[in-house]
């Protein structure tokens, strides 16, 4: 059933709720005056387009809404949100952009775990997940290629990620017969979570102490060390439609803000986020807070 006014003002009070205290609710009206007068009460889901308030948020999500930023080349996006910062659990989905410049979901929305204390400032050795957009740069896991265009490596018990902040190769993927430094996970040992997994680029500089090892990967149906986790087929099926030529992101993020200490929930001490990029770093965690209420209520089983 259409309906004239009430998802359309209902929208902008959520863009102006999520944006305004960074001074962007000027931003949130215009991305509303470009939708329809009359627009359909739920956006399209499977192979269907997303309405076009979606669209403007998931086109800030990977930069291409920022006048101060070069044209986004990403046109695969994954969304994991939350509903507050100490979350373990959420909802992932997946939307890529067509020729026509419209996103579309071609993952449905499917329960994810996030780190044991929810999400907010990486840090080693805290299982927190990072909040942010990032790049999804390398795959790997202990069964073979399930059919990804990604560099994909299928692992086995000589193959190590180094999280040692003292060693050279800290947050790299190490082959070796021995454990590599003082700190490292087995990659085949550690079981069926890394039957397939994709690594979050979140420290591409590899900065010790801003977190190592975190990744997309199959889900123990338990908090995580700070990855994000989603059921084998869902994790099959990202895989499969991944991408490297359209430059595929991750974008992270709760409604709350976002926890910086050491103990689960407690808040920043700054607005910054540190694992986005420009502006769009900075709301990208409200933005996606959006997203999960625009398209209603999702069910996690």
């Amino acid at each position: 059933m259409a309906e004239s006014g009430w998802h359309t003002g209902v929208v902008l009070k959520l863009l102006q709720r999520n944006l305004g205290l960074m001074g962007l609710a000027a931003a949130a009206t215009a991305a509303v005056l470009m939708v329809p007068t009359t627009v359909n009460a739920a956006p399209s889901s499977g192979t269907g387009s997303v309405d076009s308030v979606l669209n403007n948020v998931l086109d800030a999500l990977v930069g291409n809404g920022d006048s101060h930023q070069a044209a986004s080349t990403t046109t695969q996006l994954i969304v994991a949100t939350g509903k507050s910062a100490s979350d373990t659990t959420g909802t992932l989905t997946a939307y890529e952009k067509g020729t026509d410049g419209n996103w579309k979901i071609v993952v449905e929305p499917v329960k994810a775990f996030f780190g044991a204390q929810g999400q907010g400032e990486p840090k080693d050795n805290v299982p927190r997940t990072p909040s942010g957009t990032f790049a999804l740069d390398q795959a790997f896991g202990r069964k073979p290629n399930p059919g990804t265009k990604m560099p994909y490596r299928q692992v086995t018990t000589k193959d190590w990620w180094d999280s040692d902040m003292k060693s050279p190769t800290y947050n790299t993927l190490v082959t070796k017969d021995r454990m590599p430094s003082r700190e490292a996970e087995n990659l085949y040992n550690m079981g069926a979570v890394y039957d397939y997994a994709v690594n979050i680029a979140h420290n591409p500089s590899r900065t010790p102490g801003k977190a190592s090892a975190i990744f997309l990967h199959v889900t123990n149906n338990s908090p995580t060390e700070g990855c994000v986790a989603v059921p084998e087929g869902s994790m099959v099926k990202i895989l499969k439609w991944l991408d490297p030529a359209k430059s595929p992101k991750i974008t992270i993020g709760v409604n709350a803000a976002a926890p910086t200490g050491d103990a689960a929930g407690t808040s920043p001490g700054d607005a910054t986020n540190n694992g986005g990029t420009g502006s769009i770093g900075r709301v990208a965690e409200s933005l996606v807070g959006l997203i999960p209420q625009v398209l209603g209520t999702i069910t996690q089983s």
